[in-house]
């Protein structure tokens, strides 16, 4: 699994996810992210799942810590994949139960992803 985070423009960071998302992968990046927010403040985000494959097995998926401790600092949420992930990867960003905005958008509609994130 490959997790990679980078800072697009302004307060948007680009979270490219590839393979089986494994927990602790997904750590590291909640680590890098927190840093950055707490140097910049509120944040967008955009995750792009190429070559997805989903979620690995094992515990600690429930762990909600980052969204209580951080959840109140991102202001969007942009996911954008092959549609067949589209139920999953909003049910895990916690969508519709976070202030923050989360929307779905299909690979070809990146453009799109990044044009809702501004607004």
């Amino acid at each position: 699994m490959s997790v990679a985070m980078q800072h697009e423009q302004d307060n948007v960071y680009r979270v490219e996810m590839s393979g089986r998302l494994q927990r602790a992968d997904f750590e590291r990046c909640e680590a890098a992210l927190a840093d950055e927010m707490r140097r910049v403040g509120h944040v967008k985000l955009l995750f792009v799942l190429e070559n997805f494959e989903g979620w690995g097995p094992g515990s600690g998926w429930n762990d909600l810590s980052f969204y209580v401790q951080h959840g109140d600092a991102i202001d969007r949420i942009a996911i954008v994949g092959d549609p067949r992930w589209q139920a999953e990867a909003l049910m895990f960003a916690a969508a519709g139960l976070r202030r923050a905005p989360v929307e779905f958008f299909d690979n070809a509609d990146l453009a799109a992803a990044r044009s809702w994130l501004s607004a």
